[in-house]
């Protein structure tokens, strides 16, 4: 085999792994779509990233109304927190926060008092009695809707901990507010099932 002959056998090769590559690529998005279509496409169910105020919320085995929604943008990160009230007007205050990009995650918040003895932003926090290590701090503009108790837009800061087995805790500060305190867990996107609100 000259030159020339195992230069175009090696273009050849690399022409049919490409084509392999993109052809996989195209069946995979395909087959993500068809699962995304056969979940929320039935106008029974919403895509979690679509909540709305009204909307009806179902995680494990409780039921929660949207009654406000907060929506949150730092640079390339967009999330979205969701107020929960628990339809049977039990239990502590909950939220569901919502990550758009760069990833989706859910994660379902409980707030708790705020222990004056810890300190937002140290690299530890014991709270609960687990430990909380720091993961992150920033500033976000917000834009909030429903029943918020928030002005219509402004700016949040907050602190944010994790321990080990995905555990969260956040400190959050909206506007010349205090700090409040929210612990998190995170949930699979197959545990919550979203209901739209009804438009009649």
């Amino acid at each position: 085999m000259d030159g020339m002959t195992a230069y175009l056998a090696a273009g050849c090769l690399v022409g049919v792994v490409v084509a392999g590559l993109t052809l996989r690529w195209w069946r995979d998005r395909s087959a993500a779509a068809r699962r995304q279509q056969q979940r929320y496409g039935d106008g029974n169910r919403r895509d979690p990233r679509r909540i709305e105020v009204g909307d009806i919320v179902e995680i494990g085995d409780a039921t929660y109304s949207v009654r406000g929604s907060i929506r949150l943008v730092e640079g390339e990160w967009r999330w979205a927190e969701h107020l929960l009230d628990d339809r049977d007007e039990h239990g502590a205050r909950r939220r569901l926060s919502v990550a758009e990009s760069p990833g989706f995650e859910l994660v379902l918040w409980e707030s708790v008092p705020r222990d004056a003895a810890v300190t937002p932003g140290a690299p530890e926090v014991e709270s609960g009695g687990r430990r909380y290590s720091w993961h992150e701090s920033g500033q976000a503009r917000y834009t909030a809707s429903g029943a918020t108790d928030l002005t219509s837009s402004g700016t949040m800061r907050y602190h944010d901990y994790r321990a080990p087995g995905g555990a969260r805790l956040t400190f959050e500060a909206y506007g010349e507010a205090g700090w409040a305190m929210a612990r998190g867990e995170r949930l699979g996107s197959d545990g919550v099932t979203v209901h739209p609100q009804n438009r009649s």
